[in-house]
């Protein structure tokens, strides 16, 4: 396979934020390009890959089946970098209890849940507003690449009603507590994942992105 050095692929099924993905990636330091697509050549020609995503799972999931993407995402997931980024996180579990049940990816064991409407402070008892919506700590559980330059417990911004249930806590990277502890970045080889958005998340975000287009999938 021919690729082409330095490309960032931000993978386009219609849904998420692309293009303030796109230019968050573009404005972090280093010598690559980054591109917009659904063109499975040019995703498969790129060195580093991000699946982004917001709305409903069902409709994200149907898209990206529909454009025959959910096959380009397991290859690019045995090849070489990838990051998924909100629901491009939750899409990589193998089912989501959105939408009556939805199948999804399968790159990691487990489950997308529902935050319930009960949700309180594990502290104060206050109820709790879902979709978590704002800053939160994310708590770094392991040492890895992606984490570089950016300091333990740092904020990200999130928004999400729904959380990822790793069968195990053995590709948890990260952390986060909205009324219980919840998984907010997952890794295993040559795939990285984060529940919040980097792009929203201002200096932390822009050098895990910067990171992400330097990291060479290992760990």
């Amino acid at each position: 396979m021919d690729c082409i050095l330095n490309t960032v692929a931000v993978i386009d099924y219609g849904m998420g934020n692309l293009h303030s993905v796109a230019k968050a990636l573009e404005h972090v330091p280093g010598d690559h390009r980054v591109v917009v697509t659904a063109d499975k050549a040019k995703i498969l020609e790129a060195d580093r890959v991000v699946l982004p995503g917001v709305g409903a799972m069902r409709d994200c999931m149907g898209e990206i089946r529909r454009l025959g993407l959910d096959s380009v995402v397991h290859e690019v997931a045995n090849s070489r970098p990838l990051l998924g980024v909100c629901v491009g996180m939750q899409a990589m579990m193998d089912s989501s209890a959105e939408n009556e049940g939805v199948d999804c990816l399968g790159l990691f064991p487990g489950t997308v849940e529902a935050f319930g409407e009960n949700l309180r402070d594990p502290i104060t008892n206050e109820r709790l507003k879902v979709p978590h919506m704002g800053w939160n700590q994310v708590d770094q559980t392991m040492p890895h690449p992606m984490w570089k330059d950016i300091v333990p417990d740092t904020r990200f911004y999130f928004v999400h009603s729904y959380y990822v249930q790793p069968a195990g806590p053995e590709p948890i990277a990260g952390s986060t507590v909205y009324g219980f502890p919840f998984a907010a970045a997952l890794t295993k080889e040559n795939v990285f994942a984060v529940q919040f958005h980097p792009e929203k998340s201002q200096h932390a975000g822009l050098q895990l992105y910067a990171n992400f287009v330097t990291w060479d999938g290992q760990f």
